[in-house]
């Protein structure tokens, strides 16, 4: 007897079904109710890490240079993100600084640096140490990533600042506001049943003989 196709439940309707091979790109549905079940995987992997180093070096960039700067009456000032948080800490402002500090910086650059080693090690044929591990800070660490949040309020704080002066956007800014897509695309390829395919294969066959 060869080794039937896993199982699967529709997160809908709860019926069993039996996975089926897929070609790449296509989408597998509930037999009841129509649900997606899953997706054939095509280089989501490859794509996903390609997003994520390209995250990394931007992250590097926008916490190298000024996010904003601000001309009034011949002098100009301008701050990176470190310097925006040492700005609050110091004003008395600690519980905002520490949260600017831990959902733009800190949680975007662990997410990115589990992701790094997830996927470069998946990419070696490797299951890196600690793999379920990594997969719960990854689930745990998104909901706080906030760096569109982040570019929210650097947009409505440029608006207000134009009445005081001349407004400069830093180079960092433009980093931050490339930053966001990036990782929504990496979100958005980042296939979780392939990540877990990969590390644990299911052993697959073809009905019985």
């Amino acid at each position: 007897m060869a080794r039937l196709m896993p199982v699967i439940a529709c997160h809908e309707c709860d019926l069993l079904q039996r996975e089926v091979a897929l070609p790449p790109g296509r989408v597998a549905r509930c037999f009841r109710c129509g649900a997606e079940l899953y997706r054939s995987a095509h280089k989501s992997v490859d794509h996903t890490l390609a997003f994520v180093l390209a995250a990394a070096m931007l992250l590097i960039v926008t916490n190298a240079y000024p996010i904003v700067g601000l001309s009034i009456q011949g002098k100009y000032n301008a701050t990176t993100l470190f310097g925006a948080v040492h700005d609050l800490w110091n004003q008395e402002m600690q519980p905002i600084a520490l949260l600017v500090f831990l959902t733009t910086f800190m949680v975007p650059a662990v997410e990115i640096a589990v992701m790094l080693y997830l996927l470069l090690s998946l990419k070696l044929g490797r299951v890196p140490a600690g793999f379920t591990v990594i997969m719960r800070i990854l689930q745990g660490a998104n909901p706080w990533g906030m760096v569109e949040v982040f570019i929210l309020g650097v947009i409505v704080a440029l608006v207000k600042l134009t009445h005081y002066g001349s407004v400069v956007p830093g180079l960092a800014l433009w980093s931050f506001g490339v930053l966001t897509l990036l990782l929504a695309a990496a979100a958005a390829s980042f296939d979780i049943r392939d990540v877990w395919d990969r590390a644990y294969p299911v052993p697959r066959g073809e009905g019985l003989e």
